[in-house]
């Protein structure tokens, strides 16, 4: 696996880093350092200041990668490192995108802005979010609206399987948009046909992605998809969603659930294009 790292002063870069070296094998990985600042008087001496101070944070990450990968590289620079991790990402072909969030609240995101975000909401390849401390992942819950999410995955699995055996949860939530209160209220939540439209959806995504290194168990719950998807993954080290590639209006009327469940999950995510 090729991993991108996007990497700054804060420690929840090296749990990224930590992070990935749990989940997967490592062949080349590139950590990718970023800090924009604004030209000012003694611009110049300053930025070498912040050039020092990241390849020191890079020596500190590149201690926390697995000793067999292959190739680690550095990449500092003083720019916006959410623009520095795409570029690299797209340059080197990576598979694979990490960063690391501080899970800012919507107020704070709003006024700071969250590099992790961005980086989910407009990268091309998979992108692992890293959520608190690096820690084994024996729980994986992949959420699927269709067949395709558990395509993705298999691919995913093939080409990269986890280092250790997990368990697999794979949910599919029936939205609660068209159901009123009043059904719910009287427990007759759904039709009929359309719960087994979804224990068929599951069953099939289990049939997919059955494999040696993992159990495979099946839901379908019913409510607000990323509400759904988020309470879910208490249970679980990671949650793993499809994104849609949603553009235009259609983006902006029905939002995109995976970049929602990656701000509100408490775990990590991995989000699979």
């Amino acid at each position: 696996m090729r991993a991108v790292i996007g990497m700054d002063f804060s420690k929840q870069s090296s749990n990224a880093v930590a992070q990935i070296g749990l989940l997967h094998h490592l062949d080349d990985v590139v950590l990718v350092h970023g800090a924009q600042v604004e030209s000012i008087q003694g611009y110049d001496e300053f930025r070498q200041t912040l050039m020092e101070i990241g390849r020191q944070v890079a020596e500190r990450c590149r201690a926390l990668i697995p000793a067999e990968t292959f190739s680690i590289r550095s990449m500092v620079d003083v720019q916006n490192l959410a623009t520095s991790v795409l570029d690299c990402a797209a340059r080197v072909k990576a598979d694979l995108v990490v960063m690391g969030t501080r899970n800012l609240n919507r107020l704070a995101e709003a006024l700071f802005g969250s590099v992790s975000v961005r980086v989910a909401t407009h990268s091309t390849v998979p992108t692992l979010i890293v959520k608190g401390d690096a820690r084994p992942i024996y729980r994986v819950l992949l959420a699927v609206h269709d067949v395709e999410d558990a395509t993705r995955l298999h691919r995913w699995l093939t080409a990269h399987p986890f280092k250790t055996p997990v368990r697999l949860t794979i949910l599919t939530v029936i939205s609660a948009l068209h159901i009123s209160e009043h059904a719910v209220v009287e427990g007759d939540v759904v039709p009929r046909q359309t719960r087994q439209q979804a224990q068929q959806l599951v069953t099939d995504a289990a049939r997919i992605v059955d494999g040696p290194h993992f159990t495979v168990s099946t839901n379908v719950l019913v409510g607000d998809p990323v509400r759904t998807i988020c309470e879910a993954g208490k249970n679980h080290d990671l949650i793993v969603v499809g994104s849609h590639g949603r553009k235009g209006l259609s983006r902006f009327l029905l939002g995109s659930v995976s970049e929602e469940v990656v701000h509100r999950a408490d775990c990590s995510v991995l989000v699979l294009r």
